[in-house]
């Protein structure tokens, strides 16, 4: 960017009218806008991951892609994630190319690891079968599905007088997410990206109305509730076709369905019968691969069913342990470049920590809750 300055040389007799001569003389500071690809980018993710799930605290909090990017307010990890990114993406765009708020970290580098489906039906039977007969505590009446994790979303930085542009990622921090079993009760918290205490995420709540008067509700769709998934067929085939229901859109349908499942299994307790339908389904997905080496948010390694992002070039996996086959967490990995984030940019990382029933809002579990 090429500026000009204007010198006076006469005294400043009248600095008051110095001031003013300048405003005329100088132009008024341009707004940096984001290229068109990049705003493309995040504002495809930020749809990925609001799409009903969008609890909504501040217009300017902290989304990736859910949240995202996660983060306007995400409920579905992500959906965190993506929404929550967006935005933070947005306010990075600054003239020193640093940081917008403090506290963004560099993006950690990884290196790209190929997938393959070699191997995947037999990992997902394996998955299948862990969660099959892994016990799944059922909720009462009045209690409440608690979930705590740590997350980590995308965000970036422009500097306009170079060109150059960075990849910032926010601080590990801690969410926590409390859902009735029909989903119209809930509460969210997440210190310094929500309101200080949380917000509800009632369905008749503040955060529940339209945005803009557009039908992007701001709270957690009720037909990602326990009740929802409990009614929903354990036939892997019926259950994809039901997921790909939930979203009307035609474009990247595939990538949008996988995302869908991240968030099902992210910041839900999903019976079992369930549970090992929805991984048999993911395998179906055309462009689900294995990636043997992956990694959560606490540092905890594992296999992962992955699926690239073949508009955006970031691939999502679903991170899963190597003996028991639980779940743990997501990664979201660069593998193209695309808009400035090169290749093993690690774009967005969850782990699920506590997963357990509790009895109201705001109440944590006594004991290790049941992954």
């Amino acid at each position: 960017m090429t500026r000009k300055f204007w010198k006076r040389t006469e005294p400043l007799d009248h600095p008051e009218l110095d001031h003013a001569e300048l405003a005329r003389l100088l132009p008024a500071p341009s707004a940096p806008r984001m290229t068109p690809d990049r705003q493309l980018l995040f504002e495809e993710h930020l749809l990925n991951e609001i799409r009903t799930s969008a609890p909504g605290a501040k217009a300017g909090a902290p989304v990736r892609p859910a949240r995202p990017v996660r983060r306007a307010l995400l409920i579905g990890v992500p959906v965190t994630a993506a929404a929550l990114t967006a935005v933070f993406a947005v306010g990075a765009l600054t003239q020193g190319g640093g940081p917008a708020r403090p506290g963004l970290v560099e993006a950690s580098v990884v290196k790209v690891e190929a997938g393959s489906t070699v191997q995947l039906v037999s990992t997902v039977q394996q998955i299948a079968d862990a969660a099959t007969r892994r016990p799944t505590p059922e909720p009462k009446p009045g209690q409440y599905i608690y979930i705590n994790s740590k997350v980590s979303f995308m965000s970036a930085s422009h500097n306009f007088d170079t060109g150059e542009e960075k990849t910032w990622v926010q601080p590990l921090h801690q969410r926590e997410v409390w859902k009735s079993p029909d989903g119209r009760e809930g509460w969210l918290d997440e210190p310094g990206y929500q309101d200080e205490g949380g917000i509800t995420l009632d369905h008749d709540g503040p955060h529940s109305k339209p945005v803009n008067g557009k039908d992007i509700p701001g709270e957690a769709p009720v037909h990602l509730s326990y009740d929802w998934l409990k009614a929903q067929p354990t036939n892997p085939d019926a259950l994809l076709k039901s997921i790909y229901a939930t979203d009307s859109a035609s474009v990247n349908r595939d990538q949008r369905a996988f995302r869908e499942i991240r968030s099902i299994i992210g910041e839900q307790l999903v019976p079992a019968r369930t549970a090992a339908a929805l991984y048999r389904a993911a395998a179906k997905i055309p462009g689900v691969v294995v990636v043997e080496n992956s990694q959560d948010a606490a540092g905890r390694t594992g296999l992962a069913l992955a699926r690239l992002d073949p508009q955006y070039g970031e691939r999502l996996e679903l991170v899963f342990d190597r003996t028991t086959f639980a779940y743990l967490g997501s990664r979201g990995v660069q593998v193209k470049e695309f808009g400035g984030v090169k290749p093993g940019t690690v774009t967005e990382r969850t782990a699920i920590l506590d997963r357990a029933i509790v009895d109201a809002q705001k109440t944590r579990p006594t004991k290790g809750g049941t992954a």
